[in-house]
């Protein structure tokens, strides 16, 4: 099932839409009853606004009926100069979301489309991402493998 609906590079003028759709986004984490934000909506919408104008983050949305439905952020990653190896920039992949109207219509195929594309033509390495459980078979089914060679350092003990 599809609907019809354009994936374009985010400009620094959805940080609106953009800051109210992560907010979304993370009460259903919360399935319905979400405590009170800690921050407010226009914290989220100077931070993406500023992350865009700059390019040290790039973003795609979807839209169907000019509306946008869902986006896909990428932070590339620098890495150090080696002598004897390339050492190509990875992306880090985030905020992942589509409306549930829009579900299983394609725009979330459309996205990761649209972001790999990207990732190859920038000459990216690669791509990270750190899935919820939900999230995790999508990526899983799109092609993200468990890493080798990943080790993480949890800071919040």
């Amino acid at each position: 099932m599809t609907s019809d609906f354009i994936v374009r590079p985010a400009r620094p003028a959805d940080a609106r839409t953009l800051a109210e759709l992560r907010w979304a986004f993370k009460r259903e984490d919360y399935e319905g009853h979400p405590p009170a934000p800690v921050r407010h909506l226009e914290e989220a919408e100077c931070w993406i606004r500023d992350r865009l104008s700059s390019g040290h983050w790039l973003a795609w949305v979807a839209a169907a009926g000019g509306e946008i439905c869902g986006h896909v952020f990428l932070c590339p990653v620098e890495r150090m100069p080696e002598p004897y190896a390339d050492n190509d920039p990875i992306g880090y992949v985030t905020n992942f979301f589509v409306t549930p109207s829009q579900r299983n219509k394609g725009a979330g195929s459309a996205l990761l489309d649209a972001l790999r594309q990207h990732a190859r033509s920038a000459g990216l390495e690669g791509l990270i991402v750190w899935p919820s459980e939900r999230s995790s078979p999508l990526y899983q089914r799109y092609g993200f493998q468990p890493p080798e060679e990943l080790l993480e350092l949890p800071l919040d003990a």
